[in-house]
Protein backbone atom coordinates (compact mmCIF):
# COMPACT_ATOMS: atom_id res chain seq x y z
CA UNK A 1 0.00 0.00 0.00
CA UNK A 2 1.61 3.29 -1.06
CA UNK A 3 0.84 6.82 0.37
CA UNK A 4 0.93 9.80 -1.59
CA UNK A 5 -0.50 12.37 0.10
CA UNK A 6 2.80 14.96 0.89
CA UNK A 7 2.91 15.84 4.09
CA UNK A 8 2.07 19.49 4.37
CA UNK A 9 3.27 22.22 6.81
CA UNK A 10 1.14 24.03 9.13
CA UNK A 11 1.81 26.90 6.43
CA UNK A 12 4.04 27.71 3.25
CA UNK A 13 6.05 29.82 5.30
CA UNK A 14 6.65 27.14 7.96
CA UNK A 15 8.00 23.56 8.04
CA UNK A 16 6.82 22.25 11.60
CA UNK A 17 3.80 20.01 11.74
CA UNK A 18 0.91 20.42 14.00
CA UNK A 19 0.64 16.94 15.20
CA UNK A 20 2.59 13.95 14.40
CA UNK A 21 1.25 10.34 15.79
CA UNK A 22 3.24 7.46 15.97
CA UNK A 23 1.44 4.12 15.14
CA UNK A 24 -1.00 2.87 13.24
CA UNK A 25 -3.59 0.74 15.15
CA UNK A 26 -6.79 2.04 16.63
CA UNK A 27 -5.89 4.75 19.15
CA UNK A 28 -3.55 6.95 16.49
CA UNK A 29 -6.64 6.48 13.89
CA UNK A 30 -8.91 7.62 16.41
CA UNK A 31 -7.14 10.71 17.21
CA UNK A 32 -6.02 11.75 13.71
CA UNK A 33 -9.66 11.87 12.89
CA UNK A 34 -10.87 13.43 16.08
CA UNK A 35 -8.31 16.19 15.19
CA UNK A 36 -8.70 16.67 11.27
CA UNK A 37 -12.52 16.93 12.18
CA UNK A 38 -11.70 19.91 15.11
CA UNK A 39 -9.09 21.62 13.02
CA UNK A 40 -9.25 20.75 9.48
CA UNK A 41 -6.40 23.01 8.79
CA UNK A 42 -3.86 21.71 10.74
CA UNK A 43 -1.05 19.87 8.85
CA UNK A 44 -0.65 16.06 10.72
CA UNK A 45 1.17 13.29 9.45
CA UNK A 46 0.92 9.33 10.95
CA UNK A 47 3.62 6.76 11.07
CA UNK A 48 3.21 3.36 11.11
CA UNK A 49 6.34 0.91 11.08
CA UNK A 50 4.57 -1.87 9.10
CA UNK A 51 3.25 -2.11 5.50
CA UNK A 52 -0.81 -1.97 6.67
CA UNK A 53 -2.55 -0.11 8.92
CA UNK A 54 -4.38 -2.24 12.20
CA UNK A 55 -1.34 -4.86 11.48
CA UNK A 56 -1.02 -5.40 15.71
CA UNK A 57 -3.43 -5.60 18.37
CA UNK A 58 -6.15 -4.19 16.21
CA UNK A 59 -6.39 -6.71 13.90
CA UNK A 60 -9.73 -8.54 13.68
CA UNK A 61 -7.87 -12.20 14.11
CA UNK A 62 -5.72 -10.87 16.67
CA UNK A 63 -8.09 -9.63 19.63
CA UNK A 64 -11.55 -11.44 20.62
CA UNK A 65 -13.29 -7.79 19.08
CA UNK A 66 -16.31 -7.93 21.41
CA UNK A 67 -16.60 -3.86 21.88
CA UNK A 68 -16.53 -4.16 25.86
CA UNK A 69 -19.17 -2.23 27.41
CA UNK A 70 -19.48 -4.16 30.52
CA UNK A 71 -22.37 -6.69 29.72
CA UNK A 72 -20.56 -9.84 29.79
CA UNK A 73 -16.89 -9.33 31.63
CA UNK A 74 -16.67 -10.68 34.54
CA UNK A 75 -12.97 -9.14 35.24
CA UNK A 76 -14.60 -5.93 35.83
CA UNK A 77 -16.53 -6.45 38.17
CA UNK A 78 -14.49 -8.82 41.01
CA UNK A 79 -17.16 -7.65 43.29
CA UNK A 80 -20.35 -8.71 42.52
CA UNK A 81 -22.03 -5.57 44.69
CA UNK A 82 -19.94 -3.18 42.80
CA UNK A 83 -20.71 -1.84 39.12
CA UNK A 84 -19.16 1.30 39.05
CA UNK A 85 -16.00 -0.03 36.88
CA UNK A 86 -19.08 -1.82 34.30
CA UNK A 87 -21.16 1.36 33.75
CA UNK A 88 -18.43 3.25 33.62
CA UNK A 89 -16.87 1.33 30.58
CA UNK A 90 -20.58 0.88 28.99
CA UNK A 91 -21.02 4.88 29.18
CA UNK A 92 -17.79 4.93 27.48
CA UNK A 93 -18.55 2.16 24.72
CA UNK A 94 -21.85 4.22 24.29
CA UNK A 95 -20.19 7.52 23.71
CA UNK A 96 -17.63 5.59 21.00
CA UNK A 97 -20.73 4.42 19.17
CA UNK A 98 -22.14 7.92 19.07
CA UNK A 99 -18.56 9.42 17.78
CA UNK A 100 -18.44 7.02 15.14
CA UNK A 101 -22.18 7.58 13.79
CA UNK A 102 -21.08 11.17 13.75
CA UNK A 103 -18.27 10.85 11.92
CA UNK A 104 -19.96 8.82 9.29
CA UNK A 105 -23.04 11.34 9.21
CA UNK A 106 -20.47 14.07 8.05
CA UNK A 107 -19.43 12.28 5.24
CA UNK A 108 -15.68 10.96 7.23
CA UNK A 109 -16.23 7.53 8.23
CA UNK A 110 -17.76 4.45 6.47
CA UNK A 111 -21.82 3.31 7.76
CA UNK A 112 -20.78 2.12 11.26
CA UNK A 113 -22.80 -1.27 10.35
CA UNK A 114 -20.07 -2.63 8.42
CA UNK A 115 -17.74 -3.00 11.07
CA UNK A 116 -20.61 -3.12 14.37
CA UNK A 117 -22.57 -5.86 13.97
CA UNK A 118 -25.54 -7.13 17.14
CA UNK A 119 -24.15 -9.65 18.64
CA UNK A 120 -25.60 -10.52 22.11
CA UNK A 121 -23.06 -10.77 25.33
CA UNK A 122 -23.40 -13.60 27.03
CA UNK A 123 -22.00 -14.69 30.45
CA UNK A 124 -22.07 -18.32 32.04
CA UNK A 125 -20.81 -20.03 34.65
CA UNK A 126 -20.45 -23.28 36.78
CA UNK A 127 -20.95 -24.47 40.24
CA UNK A 128 -22.84 -23.18 43.56
CA UNK A 129 -19.90 -20.10 44.19
CA UNK A 130 -20.09 -18.83 40.93
CA UNK A 131 -23.83 -19.13 40.34
CA UNK A 132 -24.18 -17.21 43.57
CA UNK A 133 -21.65 -14.86 42.24
CA UNK A 134 -23.11 -14.48 38.84
CA UNK A 135 -27.05 -14.16 40.55
CA UNK A 136 -25.35 -10.86 42.66
CA UNK A 137 -23.41 -9.51 39.78
CA UNK A 138 -26.88 -9.30 37.94
CA UNK A 139 -28.96 -7.95 40.21
CA UNK A 140 -26.58 -5.27 40.97
CA UNK A 141 -26.35 -4.51 37.06
CA UNK A 142 -29.81 -4.35 36.99
CA UNK A 143 -30.11 -1.33 38.92
CA UNK A 144 -28.14 1.18 36.93
CA UNK A 145 -28.76 2.58 33.55
CA UNK A 146 -28.30 1.11 30.83
CA UNK A 147 -28.41 -2.52 31.98
CA UNK A 148 -32.13 -2.69 33.09
CA UNK A 149 -32.16 -5.47 29.98
CA UNK A 150 -30.14 -7.91 31.38
CA UNK A 151 -31.33 -11.21 31.72
CA UNK A 152 -30.49 -13.87 34.00
CA UNK A 153 -31.35 -17.65 34.00
CA UNK A 154 -30.26 -20.95 35.77
CA UNK A 155 -32.67 -23.11 33.39
CA UNK A 156 -30.76 -25.60 30.88
CA UNK A 157 -33.10 -24.75 28.27
CA UNK A 158 -33.10 -20.93 28.56
CA UNK A 159 -29.52 -21.25 27.99
CA UNK A 160 -29.34 -23.75 25.22
CA UNK A 161 -31.78 -21.34 23.37
CA UNK A 162 -29.72 -18.27 23.82
CA UNK A 163 -26.55 -20.92 22.86
CA UNK A 164 -26.58 -24.30 22.18
CA UNK A 165 -23.28 -25.32 22.22
CA UNK A 166 -22.73 -24.33 25.98
CA UNK A 167 -25.22 -27.14 26.82
CA UNK A 168 -25.21 -29.99 24.51
CA UNK A 169 -23.29 -33.32 25.71
CA UNK A 170 -23.11 -31.59 29.32
CA UNK A 171 -23.44 -34.02 32.18
CA UNK A 172 -26.74 -33.57 34.56
CA UNK A 173 -26.67 -32.15 38.22
CA UNK A 174 -23.66 -29.31 37.97
CA UNK A 175 -24.83 -25.73 38.47
CA UNK A 176 -24.97 -23.62 35.72
CA UNK A 177 -26.26 -19.98 35.47
CA UNK A 178 -25.93 -17.29 32.13
CA UNK A 179 -27.43 -14.14 31.69
CA UNK A 180 -28.05 -12.21 28.63
CA UNK A 181 -27.83 -9.23 27.11
CA UNK A 182 -29.10 -8.91 23.49
CA UNK A 183 -27.98 -5.26 22.38
CA UNK A 184 -24.33 -6.17 22.84
CA UNK A 185 -21.77 -6.07 19.94
CA UNK A 186 -18.82 -7.32 17.80
CA UNK A 187 -16.55 -4.52 16.29
CA UNK A 188 -14.47 -5.33 13.86
CA UNK A 189 -11.36 -2.87 14.71
CA UNK A 190 -9.13 -3.12 11.45
CA UNK A 191 -11.83 -2.47 9.24
CA UNK A 192 -12.44 0.69 11.92
CA UNK A 193 -9.11 2.01 11.70
CA UNK A 194 -8.45 1.68 8.28
CA UNK A 195 -12.24 4.06 8.13
CA UNK A 196 -10.98 6.33 10.44
CA UNK A 197 -7.54 6.89 8.59
CA UNK A 198 -9.73 7.73 5.39
CA UNK A 199 -11.05 10.85 7.24
CA UNK A 200 -7.45 11.49 8.31
CA UNK A 201 -6.44 11.54 4.44
CA UNK A 202 -9.38 13.27 3.09
CA UNK A 203 -8.65 16.24 5.02
CA UNK A 204 -5.14 16.48 3.38
CA UNK A 205 -3.52 15.00 6.03
CA UNK A 206 -0.89 12.58 5.28
CA UNK A 207 -0.35 8.26 6.37
CA UNK A 208 3.00 7.12 6.08
CA UNK A 209 3.69 3.07 6.16
CA UNK A 210 6.96 1.32 6.52
CA UNK A 211 8.01 4.52 8.78
CA UNK A 212 9.63 3.62 11.97
CA UNK A 213 9.93 5.89 14.66
CA UNK A 214 13.15 5.96 16.46
CA UNK A 215 13.53 8.71 18.31
CA UNK A 216 12.45 12.25 20.01
CA UNK A 217 13.95 15.53 20.88
CA UNK A 218 12.47 18.36 22.47
CA UNK A 219 13.92 21.09 20.95
CA UNK A 220 14.75 24.50 22.87
CA UNK A 221 12.27 26.63 20.73
CA UNK A 222 9.78 23.22 22.16
CA UNK A 223 9.49 21.92 19.01
CA UNK A 224 10.02 18.35 18.64
CA UNK A 225 12.47 16.40 16.53
CA UNK A 226 10.57 13.10 15.01
CA UNK A 227 13.43 11.38 14.05
CA UNK A 228 12.19 7.96 11.48
CA UNK A 229 13.80 5.24 9.63
CA UNK A 230 12.17 4.15 6.33
CA UNK A 231 12.08 0.48 6.67
CA UNK A 232 11.64 -0.26 2.60
CA UNK A 233 14.95 2.06 1.47
CA UNK A 234 16.89 2.29 5.09
CA UNK A 235 16.40 6.26 4.29
CA UNK A 236 16.61 8.04 7.60
CA UNK A 237 13.98 11.36 8.01
CA UNK A 238 12.69 13.64 10.21
CA UNK A 239 10.24 16.35 10.92
CA UNK A 240 9.26 19.16 13.52
CA UNK A 241 5.99 19.50 15.18
CA UNK A 242 3.99 21.35 17.36
CA UNK A 243 2.25 17.93 19.31
CA UNK A 244 3.12 14.15 19.53
CA UNK A 245 1.04 11.32 20.06
CA UNK A 246 2.92 7.70 20.96
CA UNK A 247 -0.05 5.18 19.80
CA UNK A 248 2.71 2.77 19.50
CA UNK A 249 1.67 -0.35 21.35
CA UNK A 250 4.36 -2.32 23.23
CA UNK A 251 6.56 0.47 21.84
CA UNK A 252 4.73 3.27 23.45
CA UNK A 253 7.00 3.25 26.54
CA UNK A 254 10.22 2.93 24.89
CA UNK A 255 9.39 5.86 22.91
CA UNK A 256 8.20 7.83 25.37
CA UNK A 257 11.19 6.98 27.23
CA UNK A 258 13.58 8.38 24.64
CA UNK A 259 11.75 11.71 24.89
CA UNK A 260 12.77 12.25 28.19
CA UNK A 261 9.44 13.36 29.53
CA UNK A 262 10.16 12.25 33.48
CA UNK A 263 6.25 11.65 33.94
CA UNK A 264 6.79 7.70 32.77
CA UNK A 265 9.90 7.53 35.36
CA UNK A 266 9.51 4.35 37.11
CA UNK A 267 7.01 2.97 34.73
CA UNK A 268 7.67 -0.39 33.10
CA UNK A 269 5.75 -2.88 30.97
CA UNK A 270 5.70 -7.21 30.93
CA UNK A 271 5.04 -8.23 27.79
CA UNK A 272 1.96 -11.36 27.92
CA UNK A 273 0.71 -12.98 23.92
CA UNK A 274 -2.16 -14.70 23.36
CA UNK A 275 -3.31 -17.52 21.57
CA UNK A 276 -7.20 -18.62 20.15
CA UNK A 277 -8.70 -21.55 19.10
CA UNK A 278 -10.66 -20.35 15.49
CA UNK A 279 -13.25 -22.39 13.44
CA UNK A 280 -14.90 -22.14 10.92
CA UNK A 281 -16.86 -24.81 10.25
CA UNK A 282 -20.14 -23.72 8.95
CA UNK A 283 -22.46 -26.10 11.01
CA UNK A 284 -20.72 -25.14 14.26
CA UNK A 285 -20.50 -21.03 13.52
CA UNK A 286 -24.22 -20.87 12.99
CA UNK A 287 -24.94 -22.28 16.27
CA UNK A 288 -23.08 -20.05 18.10
CA UNK A 289 -24.59 -16.33 17.41
CA UNK A 290 -23.27 -14.79 20.87
CA UNK A 291 -20.18 -14.05 22.57
CA UNK A 292 -20.21 -15.66 26.01
CA UNK A 293 -17.50 -15.21 28.71
CA UNK A 294 -16.95 -16.73 31.96
CA UNK A 295 -14.87 -17.10 34.97
CA UNK A 296 -10.74 -16.69 34.53
CA UNK A 297 -8.43 -19.47 36.24
CA UNK A 298 -7.19 -19.18 39.51
CA UNK A 299 -4.31 -16.78 39.26
CA UNK A 300 -5.29 -15.74 35.98
CA UNK A 301 -4.75 -11.92 34.72
CA UNK A 302 -7.85 -10.31 34.24
CA UNK A 303 -7.17 -9.92 30.68
CA UNK A 304 -7.25 -14.09 30.43
CA UNK A 305 -10.87 -14.44 30.99
CA UNK A 306 -12.40 -17.12 28.46
CA UNK A 307 -14.38 -16.32 26.09
CA UNK A 308 -16.19 -18.10 22.92
CA UNK A 309 -16.42 -15.54 20.27
CA UNK A 310 -18.82 -15.05 16.93
CA UNK A 311 -16.36 -13.09 14.84
CA UNK A 312 -17.36 -12.49 11.20
CA UNK A 313 -14.63 -10.36 9.25
CA UNK A 314 -14.17 -9.88 5.60
CA UNK A 315 -17.38 -11.78 5.34
CA UNK A 316 -16.00 -15.13 7.10
CA UNK A 317 -17.97 -16.42 9.84
CA UNK A 318 -16.08 -17.98 12.82
CA UNK A 319 -15.90 -18.83 16.36
CA UNK A 320 -12.96 -18.02 18.67
CA UNK A 321 -12.06 -19.26 22.19
CA UNK A 322 -9.57 -18.16 24.77
CA UNK A 323 -7.20 -16.92 24.84
CA UNK A 324 -3.98 -19.14 25.88
CA UNK A 325 -1.99 -17.00 27.77
CA UNK A 326 2.15 -17.19 25.85
CA UNK A 327 4.91 -14.86 26.71
CA UNK A 328 7.75 -13.48 24.83
CA UNK A 329 10.17 -10.96 25.31
CA UNK A 330 8.95 -9.24 22.22
CA UNK A 331 6.68 -6.30 22.83
CA UNK A 332 5.10 -6.03 19.53
CA UNK A 333 3.57 -9.53 17.77
CA UNK A 334 5.99 -7.90 14.83
CA UNK A 335 8.21 -6.92 17.15
CA UNK A 336 12.25 -7.97 18.37
CA UNK A 337 12.92 -10.28 21.13
CA UNK A 338 15.17 -7.37 22.52
CA UNK A 339 11.97 -5.26 23.13
CA UNK A 340 11.45 -5.89 26.76
CA UNK A 341 15.37 -5.44 27.51
CA UNK A 342 15.64 -1.73 25.79
CA UNK A 343 12.48 -0.46 28.38
CA UNK A 344 14.86 -1.58 30.73
CA UNK A 345 16.17 1.98 33.05
CA UNK A 346 18.11 1.99 36.78
CA UNK A 347 14.19 3.79 38.02
CA UNK A 348 12.52 0.68 36.64
CA UNK A 349 14.11 -2.24 38.08
CA UNK A 350 12.57 -2.17 41.54
CA UNK A 351 9.01 -1.87 40.50
CA UNK A 352 9.34 -4.49 37.64
CA UNK A 353 10.88 -6.83 40.35
CA UNK A 354 8.85 -5.99 43.27
CA UNK A 355 5.78 -6.37 40.73
CA UNK A 356 6.90 -9.38 39.57
CA UNK A 357 7.61 -10.95 43.14
CA UNK A 358 3.54 -9.98 43.90
CA UNK A 359 2.25 -11.82 41.33
CA UNK A 360 3.52 -15.18 42.02
CA UNK A 361 0.14 -16.63 40.89
CA UNK A 362 0.73 -14.86 37.37
CA UNK A 363 4.11 -16.45 36.75
CA UNK A 364 2.31 -19.90 37.73
CA UNK A 365 -0.08 -19.27 35.85
CA UNK A 366 2.10 -18.31 32.86
CA UNK A 367 4.30 -21.32 32.86
CA UNK A 368 1.21 -23.69 33.36
CA UNK A 369 -0.50 -22.19 30.20
CA UNK A 370 3.22 -22.34 28.38
CA UNK A 371 3.97 -26.20 29.15
CA UNK A 372 0.14 -26.87 28.61
CA UNK A 373 -0.31 -29.75 25.83
CA UNK A 374 -2.74 -29.45 22.83
CA UNK A 375 -4.74 -31.59 24.61
CA UNK A 376 -5.00 -29.71 27.92
CA UNK A 377 -5.95 -26.34 25.73
CA UNK A 378 -8.68 -28.51 24.28
CA UNK A 379 -10.06 -29.32 27.47
CA UNK A 380 -10.46 -25.92 28.39
CA UNK A 381 -12.78 -25.68 25.16
CA UNK A 382 -15.35 -28.39 26.07
CA UNK A 383 -15.86 -26.79 29.68
CA UNK A 384 -17.50 -24.16 27.35
CA UNK A 385 -18.45 -26.81 24.53
CA UNK A 386 -18.65 -30.34 25.66
CA UNK A 387 -18.81 -31.83 22.14
CA UNK A 388 -16.43 -29.85 20.83
CA UNK A 389 -14.56 -32.16 17.88
CA UNK A 390 -10.38 -31.13 17.50
CA UNK A 391 -10.78 -31.52 13.95
CA UNK A 392 -12.60 -28.48 13.49
CA UNK A 393 -10.09 -26.44 15.66
CA UNK A 394 -6.71 -24.72 14.75
CA UNK A 395 -4.64 -22.45 17.27
CA UNK A 396 -3.71 -19.10 16.01
CA UNK A 397 -1.54 -16.26 17.09
CA UNK A 398 -2.89 -12.91 18.41
CA UNK A 399 -1.70 -9.79 19.48
CA UNK A 400 1.00 -9.02 21.62
CA UNK A 401 0.46 -6.75 24.93
CA UNK A 402 2.44 -4.54 26.78
CA UNK A 403 0.56 -4.75 30.57
CA UNK A 404 1.98 -1.86 32.84
CA UNK A 405 3.61 -1.80 35.69
CA UNK A 406 3.42 1.11 37.72
CA UNK A 407 5.62 2.42 40.58
CA UNK A 408 3.45 2.37 43.57
CA UNK A 409 4.92 3.83 46.57
CA UNK A 410 6.22 1.47 49.68
CA UNK A 411 5.03 -1.37 47.16
CA UNK A 412 7.69 -0.74 44.69
CA UNK A 413 5.33 -1.53 41.97
CA UNK A 414 2.03 -2.79 40.93
CA UNK A 415 1.22 -4.53 37.57
CA UNK A 416 -2.20 -2.76 36.01
CA UNK A 417 -4.66 -3.85 33.78
CA UNK A 418 -5.95 -1.11 31.56
CA UNK A 419 -5.09 1.61 29.88
CA UNK A 420 -3.18 4.68 30.94
CA UNK A 421 -3.68 7.93 29.09
CA UNK A 422 0.55 9.65 30.13
CA UNK A 423 0.59 13.37 29.28
CA UNK A 424 3.73 15.59 29.59
CA UNK A 425 3.42 18.41 31.84
CA UNK A 426 3.18 21.01 29.36
CA UNK A 427 0.78 18.99 26.94
CA UNK A 428 3.64 19.14 24.17
CA UNK A 429 3.23 15.05 23.99
CA UNK A 430 0.74 11.92 24.94
CA UNK A 431 0.78 8.47 24.74
CA UNK A 432 -0.74 5.32 25.35
CA UNK A 433 0.23 2.75 28.07
CA UNK A 434 -1.67 -0.85 28.78
CA UNK A 435 -4.38 -2.57 27.11
CA UNK A 436 -8.09 -3.64 27.66
CA UNK A 437 -10.58 -2.24 27.20
CA UNK A 438 -8.39 0.49 25.55
CA UNK A 439 -9.80 0.06 21.64
CA UNK A 440 -13.79 -0.06 22.80
CA UNK A 441 -13.27 3.12 24.46
CA UNK A 442 -10.39 4.48 22.36
CA UNK A 443 -12.96 8.05 21.56
CA UNK A 444 -13.14 8.82 24.96
CA UNK A 445 -9.47 8.33 25.72
CA UNK A 446 -8.93 11.18 22.87
CA UNK A 447 -11.59 13.41 24.22
CA UNK A 448 -9.48 13.45 27.54
CA UNK A 449 -6.11 13.68 25.44
CA UNK A 450 -7.92 16.95 24.02
CA UNK A 451 -8.93 17.90 27.38
CA UNK A 452 -5.38 17.90 28.89
CA UNK A 453 -3.31 18.63 25.99
CA UNK A 454 -5.28 21.27 24.11
CA UNK A 455 -7.23 23.63 27.44
CA UNK A 456 -6.32 26.26 24.86
CA UNK A 457 -8.62 24.97 22.22
CA UNK A 458 -11.47 24.15 24.54
CA UNK A 459 -14.16 26.73 23.83
CA UNK A 460 -13.43 26.87 19.88
CA UNK A 461 -13.68 22.65 19.86
CA UNK A 462 -16.64 22.74 22.90
CA UNK A 463 -19.94 22.94 20.32
CA UNK A 464 -18.05 20.38 17.86
CA UNK A 465 -17.24 18.38 20.56
CA UNK A 466 -20.85 18.34 22.06
CA UNK A 467 -21.79 16.99 19.03
CA UNK A 468 -19.89 14.17 17.97
CA UNK A 469 -18.21 13.24 20.82
CA UNK A 470 -19.64 14.85 24.50
CA UNK A 471 -17.09 14.76 27.45
CA UNK A 472 -17.11 11.29 28.97
CA UNK A 473 -17.15 9.74 32.33
CA UNK A 474 -13.87 8.77 34.14
CA UNK A 475 -11.89 6.28 32.49
CA UNK A 476 -11.86 3.32 34.04
CA UNK A 477 -8.26 1.77 34.12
Amino acid sequence: MTETTPIRPASPDDDVLDAVLIGGGIMSATLGALLSTLAPDWSIALFERLGEPAAESSHPWHNAGTGHAGLCELNYMPDPADGSTAAAIAVQFQLSRRFWSALAARDGLADPAGFVRPTPHVTVVFGDRDVAYLRRRCATLRELPGFDELEYTEDRTVIGSWAPLLVRGRADGEPMAATRHSAGTDVDFGALTRSLLTTTRAAGNAVRLHREITGLTRERDGLWTVRGRDRDSGARFLVRSRFVFVGAGGYALRLLQRAGIPEVRGYGVFPLGAQFLRTTEPEVVAEHTVKAYSQAAIGAPPMSVPHLDRREVDGTAALLFGPYATFSTRLLRHGRLTDFFTTLRPHNIVPLVAAGLRELGLVRYLIGELLASPRHKFAQLRRFYPTADPADWELIRAGQRAQLVRPDGRRGGALTFGTELVTGADGTIAGLLGASPGASIAPSIMRELVDRCFPERRYEWAPLLAEILPEAAPSAN
